[in-house]
Parts: C-alpha cells; sequence; structure tokens
C-alpha cells in the first residue's frame, strides 16, 4: 500500500466531518480526501431510488480520481440505501454508517430510546433489523428532520443557528407516546453531532447522545492496521460537486478540520 493513498470520506454535505474528527484522533498521519456531494444535497428528502443510483456513480469516479485505500460513507442515509451496492462496484474497503442503537441500548436506563435522523434513514428496513437484533427490550422511538440537516450546514458556514429552530425540529421526538421515557437518542445522521451543544440546550429533558463516529473510526484503524503512513501529517483535500458560493462559504469550515485545499469534482 502507498503510503500517500489517502482515506476516503464521503457525505451528502458537511456531516460527515463529525466522522473525520475521531478517526484523525486515531490516524494523526494519515492522509485523507472529503468529499461533499453539494449537487445532490440533501440526501435525506431524496427517493431510494435516487440515492441508490447516485451514490455508486459518484464513488466510483472520486476512487478513480484519488485512489484511496478505503472509503467510507460517512452518512448514515447514503450507508443505509446504497452500501451493498457500493462495496459490489469499488474495488476497495467500504465502511459505512449506521445507527448507532447497539451502544444506545447498552447504555439506556430506562429502555427507550430516540432515534434522531433524516426521514430516509428512519423509514429504512435496515433500521428495523437494528432495533430488532439489538433493542429487543427497548421502545424505538423514531425521529426524521431535514431542518436539522439544514441547520447544521448553516452552523458551519458561520451562520448563527437559534435554539428554538432547533427545538422545533427535534419536538417530534418528545411529543408523542414514551417521549417524556426517552433517556438516550440516537444522533442517525452525521450532521447532527455538528449541532451538539445546540441539541443539548434544546431537549425538553437531559438524555445521553450517542453517535456511530467513535465506532467508525476504530473499524478503519483496524482495517488500515499495519499499512503505511505518510511521517508527517498531510493537509486534506476537500471536494464537492458543485463548486458555487454555498460550497464556498463552507471552506473556513473545512479548513478549520484539516482541509484546506477545496475543489470540484
Amino acid at each position: 500500500m502507498n503510503a500517500d493513498a489517502p482515506i476516503l470520506f464521503f457525505d451528502s454535505g458537511v456531516g460527515g466531518l463529525s466522522v473525520v474528527a475521531p478517526a484523525r484522533a486515531l490516524l494523526p498521519n494519515a492522509p485523507f480526501v472529503y468529499a461533499a456531494d453539494t449537487a445532490g444535497f440533501p440526501y435525506g428528502t431524496k427517493t431510494e431510488a435516487e440515492i441508490a443510483a447516485r451514490v455508486p456513480a459518484l464513488l466510483g469516479r472520486l476512487v478513480e480520481r484519488y485512489r484511496p485505500r478505503l472509503a467510507v460513507i460517512a452518512c448514515n442515509t447514503a450507508s443505509t440505501i446504497a452500501l451493498a451496492v457500493v462495496r459490489a462496484a469499488l474495488d476497495v474497503p467500504v465502511v459505512g454508517t449506521v445507527p448507532a442503537i447497539k451502544p444506545a441500548v447498552a447504555l439506556s436506563e430506562t429502555r427507550v430510546i430516540g432515534v434522531l435522523g433524516t426521514d430516509a434513514t428512519v423509514r429504512q428496513p435496515y433500521v428495523d433489523r437494528l432495533a430488532a437484533e439489538f433493542g429487543a427490550d427497548c421502545t424505538i422511538v423514531r425521529h426524521g428532520s431535514a431542518a436539522l440537516v439544514a441547520l447544521a450546514e448553516a452552523k458551519l458556514r458561520g451562520e448563527a443557528v437559534a435554539i428554538d429552530d432547533v427545538r422545533a425540529a427535534i419536538a417530534g421526538l418528545f411529543d408523542g407516546p414514551d417521549g417524556d421515557r426517552i433517556d438516550t437518542v440516537v444522533l442517525a445522521c452525521t450532521h447532527f453531532p455538528l449541532l451538539d451543544a445546540e441539541l443539548a440546550a434544546a431537549v425538553p429533558h437531559p438524555v445521553r447522545f450517542v453517535d456511530g463516529g467513535p465506532g467508525i473510526a476504530r473499524r478503519i484503524a483496524y482495517l488500515t492496521d499495519g499499512q503505511d503512513w505518510p511521517e508527517v501529517h498531510v493537509p486534506g483535500i476537500a471536494v464537492v460537486t458543485r463548486l458555487d458560493d454555498a460550497a464556498r462559504a463552507l471552506a473556513p469550515a473545512f479548513a478549520a478540520r484539516g482541509f484546506p485545499t477545496l475543489v470540484g469534482l
């Protein structure tokens, strides 16, 4: 394996940056390429057919250009819909992102767990299977929010995020039956950990938040164990599928997280 071969992170927008942080903590010298499908954003409101067609095609182009040692689909929606197709299409290992229901079940005392994601993610049969396998003795309350994704993107563009807007975006999780008994919330969208402080301020009662970032980082480290890396840290590259003013407004957030170079695909 070429020491300069990067790890490729892919998401619809900036959410995958929440996965990059724990991965970089474990692999500080690993070269990273971060790809955001700004032309297709957001994924959470698209149909399964649209995502299943778009994601493998884009990842194919990215793998051809950057020759990564490993690709990470740092997006719950894309992973729950297109992961199997992507793995079949690419000749590199692919790590997906799935809702962290298993660790949430281990933490919950009330046995009522919230799953907060996009509409496309929370309705997937994959979530049903995770709930049945790991949380058979739990009540799983699901809520999808496209607004929360937009708020996370706005925050990374440097815009102010009102707590009332976050509160309104998550209200459906807590306002229904058993909502007052939720003690653990799975952040089933990689955008949502970027709003950790705002979410903590917006919830109607204290809860634990769980996301898949640390587990994904451990999986990346395991799959690349023993491989060569550059001797010093290499600045990352951020790639967007549409390099417009909205994407350029994200450049400072990318740079602050180790991606000083922003290019179009």
